[in-house]
């Protein structure tokens, strides 16, 4: 019997890599980050990443792989976790992807656009000139290579205005013509048994408030206070990380530390909120876990 694939989803706080980590010490699995922030070295305590401790109990692959400066296209992410989930089951075990990136799951789900790699300066050159130009007239510029980038997206935000143009300059093609192209599944639907933890609201955003209070106490603001030293730009992905804008606000004397804490729990039932409404749409076959699911019998269901 092939060795099944294991994708454990469910907003940010509901408990994911506790359930991972003892499905993965009964079962004999591998615990591979599905979290784009997660796979930050730089942020051990903000990102929530499982502790030395939890890491020596089990393997867990894809964590804290990333210097601060570096970024992980959804694509890269998917070659890694491909890599560690086959070689798993070539060893017989249980992979066990977790995680709260969509992007990400739906890479592993679907396959991902043959987008090409855009080199650095070329992504440099894009936000150059959006700086230079400003939203309204770098849109006009996108909108007349690509126009089908601004039909699809009800939103678009600077970030996605900077990687369609900097896709289109770096490869002479618009992010919509690779995008349409078609996508092969990496692996069979019969191999994959998809899991999502399910929470009551309330609880989850309680959580949530908690979690971020518990995370100053652990070093967070020191841990933003090293970030915040090596100078980087504010466009890197690490630095848009959930508590880091609003930590260094405070660090930078213009807010009280009450205030940059009240913010970041609300930035975090933000982003839990947005999880939720993506698993809904985009998972719906996805088996439900109650958060209080005893993990020996979820272990014990024959794969």
């Amino acid at each position: 019997m092939t060795t099944p694939i294991l994708i454990l989803t469910g907003p940010t706080a509901s408990g994911k890599s506790a359930f991972a980590l003892s499905v993965a010490q009964k079962r004999g699995g591998v615990i591979i980050n599905a979290d784009s922030q997660q796979l930050y070295r730089d942020l051990r305590i903000l990102t929530a990443r499982p502790t030395p401790e939890d890491e020596a109990t089990a393997p867990h692959k894809l964590y804290g792989m990333l210097a601060a400066h570096e970024a992980c296209s959804a694509g890269q992410w998917l070659n890694l976790a491909r890599m560690e989930i086959d070689w798993a089951r070539k060893n017989g075990q249980v992979p066990i992807v977790t995680g709260g990136s969509g992007l990400y799951v739906k890479a592993l789900l679907e396959g991902i656009a043959p987008i090409p790699d855009i080199p650095e300066s070329v992504r440099d050159q894009a936000t150059s000139d959006y700086e230079q130009m400003g939203k309204d007239a770098f849109a006009d510029r996108l909108k007349w290579v690509d126009p089908d980038f601004f039909t699809r997206l009800k939103v678009y935000d600077r970030q996605r205005l900077i990687r369609a143009y900097a896709v289109w300059l770096g490869s002479g093609k618009s992010l919509s013509h690779w995008q349409s192209q078609t996508t092969t599944p990496p692996y069979k639907p019969e191999d994959l048994r998809i899991y999502c933890l399910t929470i009551p609201r309330e609880e989850l955003y309680a959580r949530c408030n908690q979690r971020f209070e518990t995370m100053i106490g652990q070093g967070a603001l020191e841990e933003v206070k090293q970030l915040l030293a090596l100078n980087l730009p504010n466009t890197l992905p690490v630095m848009k990380s959930v508590g880091v804008p609003e930590l260094s606000a405070h660090l930078r004397g213009e807010t009280t530390l009450e205030t940059a804490i009240t913010l970041a729990s609300q930035a975090t039932r933000n982003y839990a909120k947005r999880q939720l409404t993506w698993f809904r749409n985009q998972l719906p076959h996805a088996i439900p876990l109650d958060w209080q699911q005893n993990t020996a019998d979820f272990a014990a269901i024959p794969f």
